[in-house]
């Protein structure tokens, strides 16, 4: 299998001692390119910087978590707008809104998504996009960009059907995550999933986020990282009634064309 993980938030500190050796596990488990996810001001150049020293491999987005939304002023817009201009940031952020933690107050979410929403108008790159508990918010400000983006991804999808029909109605990519392994919270997405065409679906890990409950035996830590996409990828596979080797192709193509990834 060739897989490519849409989003690993492989700056994070949690990697700092053995980043080189993750990255050597998630090739030997067959994931030949990452999409580094850049979520703040501090983080969006460090996964620039990490694109650039894998080039071909790695790739990167640059924006702003709305957790960190009270951090997007216009000098923060401005730095994601020079970062956007490199060709290995592939995507706006990630960015939209998060009304389930309020880590940041609402009106700041709204304020940093819709100038990054202007980002991706200005740029025509791809939106790598959050949505938690503030879906018609969120599809309001969609809406208010009609006609003018271009392809967007919700990224580690959880949300309800109805949600999931409102997404695939706009053309959008869904990004599943290893929340579709937890018994607890994403048993939904177990039947969801089937409805999803191949081209609009994308898998990642969300690493180091959202280890995948169900590998056996289960690690001694909780740490999440890309070579347990694979994991992901079967789980996926068994849910769509399909041989993995086509899952795992079908993302993998699919996700080349969004990102619009030089050839291997």
């Amino acid at each position: 299998m060739q897989l490519i993980d849409i989003g690993a938030n492989l700056t994070h500190d949690s990697f700092d001692p053995d980043r080189d050796a993750v990255l050597q596990r998630a090739r030997d488990a067959g994931v030949t390119r990452m999409v580094i996810t850049g979520a703040s001001r501090e983080h969006s150049p460090k996964a620039l910087e990490l694109a650039r020293q894998h080039p071909g491999e790695l790739f990167a987005t640059a924006g702003v978590h709305p957790h960190h939304a009270t951090e997007y002023t216009a000098e923060c817009d401005a730095e994601m707008r020079e970062l956007l201009a490199h060709e290995q940031v592939v995507a706006v952020g990630e960015c939209g809104l998060d009304y389930f933690r309020d880590f940041s107050p609402r009106p700041a979410q709204r304020r940093a998504f819709e100038m990054q929403l202007q980002n991706a108008v200005d740029t025509g790159k791809p939106l790598f996009l959050h949505q938690r508990d503030a879906h018609d918010d969120f599809m309001a400000m969609m809406k208010n960009f009609d006609g003018k983006l271009g392809a967007a991804v919700v990224h580690c999808f959880t949300g309800t059907r109805k949600e999931l029909f409102d997404c695939l109605d706009q053309d959008w990519h869904i990004g599943i995550t290893g929340w579709l392994c937890d018994e607890r919270r994403g048993l939904h997405l177990r039947e969801l999933v089937k409805h999803i065409p191949a081209a609009r679906l994308m898998i990642e890990t969300d690493a180091p986020y959202l280890l995948p409950r169900t590998v056996k035996p289960a690690p001694s830590h909780r740490r999440n990282e890309p070579k347990y996409l694979a994991h992901i990828v079967e789980e996926l596979a068994r849910d769509r009634g399909e041989d993995v080797a086509v899952t795992a192709a079908n993302t993998t193509a699919t996700a080349n064309a969004f990102f619009r990834l030089p050839p291997a």
